[in-house]
C-alpha cells in the first residue's frame, strides 16, 4: 500500500521550482519567452491582425502574460485574472486561430527552451489552456491532435 504524505502549500511549490529548474524554467525563461512568442504573433500573417484588434497597449499585456506563465509553469500566484471573459469578448477570435498560436508556441518553445522537458512541460499545459478557452468561446470547438506526444 501507498503511503498517504500531506505537503504544505509551501513543500509543493518547492517541489514544483525544483523540478522546473532541472529543466531550465526559471522566471528569466518566463519572460524571454513571453517577449519571444508575443514578437512572433505581432509580425505573424494571420496572428498579428488578430491580437492587434484586441491589444493596443502592449506592455501590460506582455506582463500579465509572465505573471499568467509564472503562476502556470512556478506556481507562483501572480496571475489572477479571468482568461475566459478576457478572450469573449473579442468576437473577431476564431477558432481556428487557436491551433496557429499553439503552433506558433510550440516552435518558440523549440527554439528558446533550454531542454525538451521545458518543452513538453509547456506544451501539456498551453495545449489544456487553450482547449479550455475554446471549448468556452465556441460550442463547435475542434480540436487538432496535441502537438507533444510520443
Amino acid at each position: 500500500m501507498t503511503e498517504f504524505r500531506v505537503r504544505s502549500a509551501d513543500d509543493r511549490r518547492q517541489d514544483i521550482l525544483l523540478r522546473a529548474a532541472e529543466m531550465g524554467i526559471d522566471e528569466a525563461f518566463i519572460g524571454a519567452l513571453v517577449d519571444t512568442f508575443y514578437t512572433r504573433v505581432r509580425a505573424h500573417p494571420v496572428l498579428g491582425p488578430v491580437f492587434g484588434a484586441a491589444i493596443t497597449d502592449w506592455d501590460p499585456h506582455l506582463a500579465r502574460m509572465k505573471d499568467f506563465w509564472s503562476s502556470v509553469a512556478l506556481n507562483s500566484g501572480r496571475y489572477s485574472g479571468r482568461p475566459v471573459p478576457a478572450h469573449k469578448k473579442h468576437t473577431h477570435i476564431q477558432n481556428w486561430h487557436f491551433n496557429i498560436w499553439l503552433a506558433l508556441f510550440h516552435q518558440t518553445l523549440i527554439d528558446t527552451a533550454k531542454t525538451p522537458n521545458a518543452v513538453i512541460y509547456f506544451m501539456e499545459r498551453a495545449e489544456r489552456i487553450g482547449r479550455s478557452v475554446q471549448l468556452a468561446l465556441f460550442d463547435d470547438a475542434v480540436f487538432d491532435p496535441p502537438l507533444t506526444r510520443g
